[in-house]
């Protein structure tokens, strides 16, 4: 590999914060891992109520606990995936294993897509469990802001997922155009092999046996 694999630069040049904190995937990052608080958040301070004539707390989206739990399991893991996503793309440059890069490129590739498809879910969960929910004992601005946050989620980890298949594709094309065929490579301190068969010592153009070759004086 020669000058950079999969979107970074090869090891050995020091981290730069300030370009670091301007790239897309930081601020998307970023932006996902506030959107995981506000659901997660939300959803444990204010989303189970209980009425006056019941003991026990539910869920604000129509009663149903499975969808506040899902949405909180969906919002701690993203919180956390971002934090440690976040410290693989600052390690990145520092890593000069290119089989290492494209693992973790392949792992947020696939990562984001398909926490982009639970967002999706936990989005459309919410919304219709809302539309079955009746306002009246509930804290709606909650429930609205859960449901939103949800929405945006969608949207920035789907762009997460757009620009990891970026560096996915630009480190198959660097490798690619940056690999030598070591027969043509002139560089090579050892010289290469033979690839066709050569003509042999003895060709047709020799005397055939058994004629009469007068000498030469």
């Amino acid at each position: 590999m020669q000058g950079s694999a999969y979107g970074a630069s090869l090891a050995g040049g020091a981290f730069d914060f300030e370009s670091f904190v301007k790239k897309p995937q930081t601020i998307l990052r970023f932006l996902s891992w506030v959107f995981s608080i506000v659901v997660f958040a939300s959803i444990t301070a204010e989303g189970y109520i209980n009425k006056q004539t019941q003991q026990d707390t539910k869920c604000m989206f129509n009663n149903n606990d499975s969808a506040c739990s899902y949405a909180v399991g969906i919002g701690v893991l993203a919180f956390l995936a971002c934090v440690a996503f976040l410290l693989l793309d600052a390690y990145f440059p520092n890593i000069s294993n290119a089989k290492e890069r494209k693992f973790i490129v392949m792992g947020d590739l696939v990562f984001s897509a398909f926490w982009t498809f639970l967002w999706f879910i936990c989005f459309c969960v919410l919304a219709n469990q809302w539309s079955k929910t009746d306002a009246k004992f509930v804290m709606a601005d909650a429930a609205k802001a859960v449901i939103a946050f949800s929405f945006f989620s969608v949207i920035t980890w789907s762009l997460l997922s757009y620009f990891a298949f970026g560096r996915y594709r630009q480190g198959v094309s660097d490798f690619n155009q940056d690999y030598t065929d070591p027969a043509q490579d002139h560089t090579s301190p050892y010289p290469p092999a033979p690839s066709s068969y050569q003509q042999a010592p003895f060709t047709n153009n020799q005397a055939q046996p058994g004629e009469y070759q007068p000498p030469n004086y």
